[in-house]
């Protein structure tokens, strides 16, 4: 089933669209379901009912969350469940944002994090996979995103692989964003960024096909900085905001999250995006099937496109002998994640 906005029942009514969130009581779930009830991630026509899913410490602060919606007398916002149980949260859920996640933390090793996170997102795409919607699409945004995801959807055999995504669009809109400050220029004269591999600091934000205006952004800010200084910049940009503000990036992750799925849903021809050959795209980690050479499987971040409410990879792009050895490195990482969460028995 294709989900454009608004959907209609048999009354010629609009019918909601089913939003879980879980780690719902935390900062990024915060700061999105606001958004979220006021139409930005569906449009100004589209009602949305939330389901907030915490663990039983989490609940105090989606219930508060849960009073401040109704506080706000939100239009398109039909109702606000709150639930600890996966199979309640999932149930009916059109779109699952995966917020909640263990972090590492002193000591623990990436082993460790693997096997804790594993215990969440294992039985959350269980739960997915038996009680969410037929259209249901799922968008990761706990860390390790990629990995978390790939757990995700190993464990829902019966959802298409293709509804899995992790979010790189933080990656992305953050290396649009600082190409624009660094060049003096719009946001929206930069087209064709994009980030290859993992959401860490292994990524590659690639500016070889970008442009600025009717220019390669190469050409304008100069190989030495967009194949040194900003690629460092945009893979760490996360660790420069904890030192800065003492807290992880939250408004900004919020943001990426719905644009993600309001151009997976929508198409990205509404958003600056376009359906044809030529037209810009975003950045998505995808379920693998070989394309640029990434193994079929591995959860990775692509140049994609949204067309009828499927993401599709941009083809063709010429991929040079510095861009493929970094694209390679990221996707190792992947690959090595992906083993070691299959040694654990976790995939």
């Amino acid at each position: 089933m294709t989900m454009t906005a608004p959907q209609q029942n048999h009354r010629g009514q609009a019918t909601p669209i089913t939003v879980t969130i879980t780690g719902a009581g935390g900062q990024i779930g915060y700061a999105a379901m606001f958004r979220i009830a006021s139409g930005a991630m569906f449009g100004p026509d589209q009602p949305v009912a939330l389901r907030l899913l915490e663990i039983p410490q989490g609940v105090k602060g989606a219930e508060g969350a849960a009073l401040e919606l109704t506080d706000c007398a939100f239009p398109l916002l039909t109702s606000v469940d709150i639930a600890t149980e996966p199979a309640q949260g999932f149930d009916g859920a059109n779109v699952a944002l995966l917020i909640g996640s263990r972090p590492r933390t002193a000591g623990m090793e990436r082993a460790d994090l693997l096997a804790a996170n594993g215990a969440i997102f294992g039985p959350q795409g269980r739960a997915i996979n038996d009680h969410a919607a037929d259209d249901v699409r799922v968008l990761v945004v706990g860390n390790p995103a990629n990995t978390n995801a790939l757990i995700a959807q190993r464990n829902a055999p019966d959802v298409p692989a293709e509804r899995f995504t992790a979010l790189t669009r933080l990656d992305h809109n953050r290396a649009v964003g600082l190409l624009a400050e660094h060049a003096g220029a719009a946001v929206a004269e930069v087209s064709g960024v994009t980030i290859w591999g993992n959401h860490s600091t292994t990524q590659y934000p690639d500016l070889s096909h970008a442009r600025i205006g009717d220019r390669a952004a190469l050409d304008v800010v100069g190989a030495d900085w967009g194949r040194g200084a900003y690629i460092d910049r945009v893979a760490n940009r996360g660790a420069e905001i904890i030192e800065v503000r003492g807290g992880s990036s939250v408004a900004s992750a919020a943001n990426a999250a719905i644009d993600h799925v309001r151009d997976w849903v929508l198409g990205t021809a509404g958003s600056g995006g376009g359906s044809d050959d030529a037209a810009p795209w975003t950045s998505v980690s995808l379920y693998s099937t070989g394309a640029y050479g990434v193994p079929d499987g591995l959860i990775a971040s692509v140049p994609a496109r949204s067309v009828g409410g499927q993401w599709q990879v941009v083809e063709g792009l010429e991929i040079d002998e510095f861009s493929r050895s970094r694209i390679d490195a990221s996707v190792a990482e992947l690959a090595a994640e992906r083993d070691q969460v299959s040694e654990l028995g976790l995939i």
